[in-house]
């Protein structure tokens, strides 16, 4: 959401964004620089592409879809080779009609191939599997509110700019209208009409615009330096953005506004995920102290067989394994405590996710229709401060008015001017983050 500002012409909003990469081209090693300005698709297409953050959690998700390929395979037989060698010494040998009788070799030799396939686990396979693709969507998912939140905070550096570029405009209009209106004053007190006073405090009232404009510009570099780490560019200082503020209004149905949100939403679909992922995980744990069944078959060859214990000979193994679990020492009772309390909890947070969804699609059309009405106000303002100063100045001109008056007036209409730009900046991002609140992208 964004903050309302104590004057028309301080932006103080707080990025927490990693930096990002974006179109770019080598001049020399070590300097990037951008071809071309950026547009806002452009700008938030530059942020999102190549950005470490999001690399991170599409990472993370491709991890998830590894975790879940590991769980299919509880459900295939398992095949393990095996070779041994394994010298024993001494060796049991009995004295037997004159001659030595020697029970086992003392060169051991085992090779063989083993095969084994679960039967039956009454459900456990398929609940660690169907906990895996929870876990699947909700890396998913995450990567999309990642993506989300970059992009708006991609559109509220851009807009900054457009807002701070327009509010230098509107000083170098006052300031060049105070300086036409001292040149004309310094006439006046060469022709002996009026004092060096008047004079004097005009250069007073330009000094005052131009330290204002000085702020602004500052605070343009801000916003410039702010875009350069988002795309990942901190050693460039000046990042060109083209684009002019608008002010376009829009109508808003909160009702259709609010249906949309519950259906896009990201988070509340996060919350879904873990409700979903709460209940898997606590009929895995039902599942996990269940029998289960197994066969297993060994093929292979090995020596030590009478009457010749150094030749090798084939020999086959099977096996049907049946495991029950008698006492665990309650650990599955508690387990299915903490899995009850997880899923209720998450239930709870879907909820506070739903409330939280109503309250953000509410303030952003606030923000709309306030943003609005000062735009109206603004326009209305202008008109009159225009008018004022018109007045001030024909009056001043025929010496029945005071310089003061005429200042007065300037300062007046550039106020005016700065609400306007204000007011179209405040509709604006209310519109991005009306556009956030209902889940709807801002990039192509």
């Amino acid at each position: 959401m964004f903050s309302r500002f104590s004057t028309p012409a301080a932006v103080a909003l707080t990025l927490a964004v990693l930096g990002a990469g974006s179109a770019q081209a080598q001049t020399a090693p070590g300097i990037d620089v951008i071809t071309d300005s950026l547009t806002l698709d452009g700008t938030v297409r530059s942020v999102l592409d190549s950005n470490p953050a999001i690399t991170t959690l599409d990472e993370l998700a491709n991890a998830a879809s590894g975790r879940l390929a590991q769980a299919h395979t509880g459900f295939l037989p398992q095949i393990t080779g095996t070779a041994t060698y394994t010298r024993i010494d001494p060796v049991v040998k009995l004295p037997l009609a004159g001659e030595i009788f020697q029970l086992a070799p003392n060169n051991n030799y085992d090779a063989h191939i083993t095969a084994q396939y679960l039967l039956l686990d009454f459900g456990k396979s398929d609940a660690t599997v169907k906990v895996a693709e929870s876990q699947v969507q909700t890396a998913r998912d995450n990567v999309t509110v990642s993506r989300r939140d970059l992009a708006f905070n991609a559109a509220q550096v851009y807009y900054n700019i457009l807002f701070m570029r327009e509010s230098i405009k509107v000083q170098d209009e006052q300031i060049a209208s105070l300086q036409a209106h001292r040149n004309e004053m310094q006439k006046r007190v060469e022709g002996g009409v009026s004092t060096k006073f008047d004079v004097t405090t005009t250069d007073v009232r330009i000094t005052q615009a131009q330290n204002t404009k000085i702020d602004l510009q500052n605070q343009l570099r801000n916003q410039q330096v702010q875009l350069a780490r988002l795309l990942h560019k901190p050693g460039q200082a000046d990042i060109p953005v083209k684009g002019r503020l608008a002010f376009q209004p829009q109508p808003v149905d909160l009702n259709a506004e609010l249906a949309k949100a519950f259906e896009n939403r990201p988070e509340i679909k996060l919350a879904h995920d873990a409700e979903t992922s709460a209940n898997l995980q606590a009929r895995l744990i039902e599942r996990s102290n269940m029998p289960s069944l197994g066969v297993g078959a060994q093929v292979g060859a090995k020596n030590g067989y009478l009457p010749n214990l150094n030749q090798i000979k084939p020999n086959t193994v099977g096996v049907i394994q049946l495991s029950v679990p008698i006492y665990d020492g309650n650990k599955n009772k508690n387990q299915r405590v903490e899995a009850a309390a997880n899923a209720r909890s998450a239930v709870a947070r879907t909820q506070d996710t739903q409330e939280q969804i109503r309250s953000d699609v509410r303030q952003a059309a606030n923000n709309m229709e306030f943003s609005q009405a000062r735009y109206d106000n603004s326009q209305q303002q202008i008109a009159q401060a225009t008018d004022a100063l018109t007045r001030a100045q024909g009056r001043y001109r025929y010496g029945v008015g005071q310089n003061l008056d005429v200042l007065d007036a300037e300062t007046q209409l550039a106020q005016a001017r700065l609400a306007r730009a204000q007011a179209m900046y405040n509709y604006t991002l209310g519109q991005y983050q009306l556009k956030r609140a209902t889940g709807e992208q801002i990039w192509k």
